[in-house]
């Protein structure tokens, strides 16, 4: 029994133990889980504080960055616009202005019918000297000419009857124009009277009447082969002379048809037919005498008459002016204003084949015999200039009477016949250093009604005070060519900008002050063109402004 109490009152004790431990042990966990607590509390709380601070410190840190960029900001503007303000006190901006005189060009302007056909037309009142100078944008005499009175004996030239006139112009600078025909309603023998003797066919007629044994002119067989022969050894002659030859303008393929002008019907107009051949016949003699010229006249603009095809014929497309345009040969059109509107005119549509690639030549009708039949209207031949965009214009009449008749319609023709090259404005520094690069622009336009089809390229030219070349800096990287016409006012314009530098290894180039001129003309830097800007040298430069070279 002893053993027993001993046991439960160990028991017991033990109870007491375990409960006792078990209350100390749930104190400590509530101990424990208010010190987590605390300590999360404390821990949000200072994390809440330590972001708060950082944010603070991140915010004022943005300010400062937006205010440094915003220095920065301000710094770099202020700096671009004072560089900006340099570079623009470095400038010289040239804004030129079209003087609206005629200008004497390659491939374009008046000609001047000094012969035409009829020896004494028009010519005759002019003395040796007068190079028609006066006559505004008279680029060109033209020589039209009956074969016989060249060639009037076989191998026998009359080239005098061509010389002296031809050189009244070309001592000016300007241009030599021929035509040699073969056919004519006022004169027997156009075609000399040794090529018929020689055995070639011809046709005895009356103009307006048709053949007749007892006619009073004689029109050659266009194909007959000893006509041939005999024109051929003439054309020879006449190229030895012209071919190649930077004097002449531009020939006519003038020895087919009446006149030269294609058409061979003896003056005959019944059913609108132009050539008393069949269309096979004359096509073959149309290429036959086109290619003549291009045998014996290599190097020089060749023309054929739009009567090849029917002088009223409406239309492009024809085979004797689709072939002359396939040989590189222009088209001329001598039938403005022969007719009052609306027959003014039948061929600017045939035309627009031509003038993208070759000047297109007109001849308005006799002067004086226009107006009295009630055909001649000064807008009328302007809006022919337009019409078939042409290069050349004739003067058909005793000069001083057309100009004294026509000169406000001449001069505002001159404003658009042919091409009109202009450099609207040109931009350079107004001070560089030799041997540094530097900028040069210009605006360019063509503001007449044709191509220059001869192209070229503009050029900066330095002249000292004494008037020599310091420095020439071409622009090949652009040819006025491509410069596009429009309607009058809107030619459009092309920029152009190009880095130069100035005695570059050679020549020697000297600092100070030097003229600046501008032109158009080769890839070395000579003029060719006159442009329409006032202040020029003898070479065809402009000048435009002043530079100053500084040393390195």
């Amino acid at each position: 029994m002893r053993n027993a109490g001993f046991a439960a009152v160990a028991l017991l004790g033990a109870v007491f133990a375990w409960s006792a431990a078990f209350d100390v042990a749930s104190q400590a966990a509530e101990n424990v889980e208010q010190a987590a607590g605390v300590a999360s509390a404390e821990n949000v709380e200072n994390v809440e504080q330590a972001a708060g601070v950082a944010s603070a410190e991140n915010v004022e840190n943005a300010e400062n960055v937006e205010q440094a960029a915003g220095v920065a900001s301000a710094e770099n503007a202020e700096n671009a616009e004072q560089a900006a303000s340099a570079a623009d006190s470095n400038r010289v901006v040239v804004e030129l202005q079209d003087d609206g005189r005629a200008l004497i060009n390659p491939g374009m302007g008046w000609t001047m019918h000094f012969y035409s056909n009829v020896p004494t037309n028009y010519g005759s009142r002019l003395e040796p000297s007068d190079a028609l100078d006066w006559f505004e944008g008279c680029s060109t005499v033209y020589l039209r000419l009956p074969w016989a009175f060249l060639e009037p004996e076989e191998g026998v030239f009359n080239w005098s009857m061509v010389d002296a006139p031809a050189q009244r112009w070309i001592e000016r600078g300007k241009k030599v124009a021929f035509r040699f025909t073969t056919s004519e309603n006022w004169l027997e023998y156009a075609t000399p009277k040794w090529v018929f003797d020689a055995g070639a066919k011809g046709v005895r007629y009356t103009w307006g009447k048709g053949p007749q044994p007892d006619g009073h002119c004689v029109d050659p067989e266009f194909d007959d082969p000893i006509y041939l022969e005999k024109l051929r050894n003439f054309l020879a002659a006449a190229g030895r002379r012209y071919a190649n030859n930077p004097n002449v303008a531009f020939i006519d393929v003038g020895t087919y048809g009446m006149w030269g002008e294609g058409h061979s019907n003896l003056g005959v107009w019944a059913d609108a037919s132009f050539s008393r051949m069949d269309a096979e016949r004359t096509l073959k003699i149309v290429k036959t005498h086109i290619d003549l010229h291009r045998e014996y006249f290599p190097g020089v603009l060749l023309c054929v008459s739009d009567d090849v095809a029917g002088a009223e014929k409406p239309g492009r497309d024809f085979p004797e002016t689709d072939y002359a345009l396939s040989q590189g040969v222009t088209l001329r059109d001598d039938s403005i204003l022969v007719q009052p509107a609306p027959r003014q005119w039948f061929h600017d549509e045939l035309a627009q084949k031509f003038w993208p690639t070759l000047p297109v030549i007109l001849e308005h009708e006799h002067y004086l015999g226009s107006k009295e039949r009630g055909a001649w209207d000064d807008e009328k031949l302007i809006e022919s200039v337009e019409r078939y965009r042409a290069s050349y214009m004739s003067i058909h009449w005793f000069p001083e009477v057309e100009w004294e008749g026509s000169k406000d319609a001449i001069r505002r023709i001159n404003r658009r016949l042919g091409y009109r090259l202009f450099p609207s404005q040109v931009v350079y520094p107004k001070s560089v250093k030799i041997d540094e690069f530097f900028d040069v622009s210009w605006t360019l336009q063509n503001v007449g009604i044709a191509p220059c089809y001869d192209g070229g390229f503009v050029a900066l030219t330095l002249k000292d005070a004494k008037g020599g070349v310091v420095a020439v800096l071409v622009d090949e990287g652009f040819d006025v060519k491509e410069l596009k016409t429009a309607e009058p006012g809107q030619a459009p314009q092309v920029l152009r900008t190009n880095r130069f530098r100035v005695g570059h290894v050679g020549p020697t180039t000297k600092p100070g002050e030097y003229d600046v001129y501008v032109s158009v003309g080769k890839r070395d830097g000579t003029p060719v063109y006159e442009l329409p800007l006032g202040d020029a040298d003898a070479s065809r430069r402009y000048k435009i402004g002043k530079i100053t070279l500084e040393t390195k």
